[in-house]
């Protein structure tokens, strides 16, 4: 059986012999500093940071502004100029389409006899007002088959030797239904109605060659109603030149000539 061998105690070794344990590596310093924590990091391409604009795209921006606004000014006046040229053709399709279905004719008017009372002018040096009053018969004519006319207040009536109003007075109102003739009568007064000289004696000369000339205007508001349909107001004017033969009261029309127009607005 073998004995145990005890080992010695190990002898002291020196500070210059000691073995040293190796020192770990120092820790290198991270690339990236390590951001605190609750936060986030987002990463962009350098290219995107670093890249600066030219000074020209500012003022590639300004004509692209300019051109896209002056583009949408264009596009609301193309888009108003069509929505008005639709609205211009849908009126002339309903208009043509009044027109095949009514009919609508003028009215007639004509002046049918006057009285005249109030003017003694016998001599050109007279200078005394005078104070005329007119009976005047109108015909009115409506010759259309669908339309009636009603005449409203307002209305007027004058009658002129050249350019002095002798006297003036209103139309009556009534309503004149289709294909329909109406004749009335109504009064013109005026009064303190002085003429110049020359007139006078151009009115003088005139009942003398029984040839004196007149002018009758005559101005009416009315509304032309087509079946259950009004019109708002639309004025009618008349304007006759009639010629007399003497201012009496039994005075004859010697020659006459109306015109008639509407204003519609």
């Amino acid at each position: 059986m073998a004995d145990r061998v005890h080992p010695y105690d190990s002898p002291p070794v020196s500070e210059e012999h000691a073995v040293v344990a190796p020192k770990p590596p120092p820790t290198p310093p991270s690339e990236k500093p390590v951001p605190p924590p609750g936060t986030y990091v987002i990463q962009i391409p350098k290219d995107i940071i670093h890249r600066i604009p030219p000074k020209e795209n500012a003022r590639l921006y300004e004509e692209y502004t300019r051109k896209k606004n002056r583009r949408n000014r264009c596009c609301c006046f193309c888009w108003f100029f069509g929505i008005l040229f639709i609205l211009i053709v849908l009126l002339g399709i309903a208009a043509g389409v009044f027109y095949l279905v009514v009919r609508p004719e003028s009215p007639n008017y004509s002046i049918e006899s006057i009285n005249i009372r109030g003017i003694n002018i016998t001599s050109p040096s007279s200078t005394a007002a005078i104070s005329p009053e007119f009976d005047v018969t109108v015909k009115a004519s409506n010759p259309n088959n669908k339309i009636g006319i009603r005449y409203e207040k307002d209305s007027s009536a004058e009658i002129f030797y050249k350019d002095v109003k002798l006297c003036n007075g209103v139309l009556p109102a009534f309503y004149q239904p289709s294909n329909n003739v109406t004749v009335f009568k109504t009064v013109l007064k005026g009064n303190g109605i002085k003429m110049g000289s020359e007139d006078q004696r151009a009115l003088v000369t005139a009942q003398s060659k029984r040839e004196v000339l007149l002018v009758v205007k005559l101005r009416a508001p009315v509304k032309i109603k087509v079946g259950s349909v009004k019109t708002w107001k639309i004025t009618v004017k008349v304007d006759c030149d009639l010629t007399v033969d003497k201012l009496t009261g039994n005075a004859k029309i010697v020659s006459r000539n109306c015109n008639f127009k509407l204003d519609l607005w």
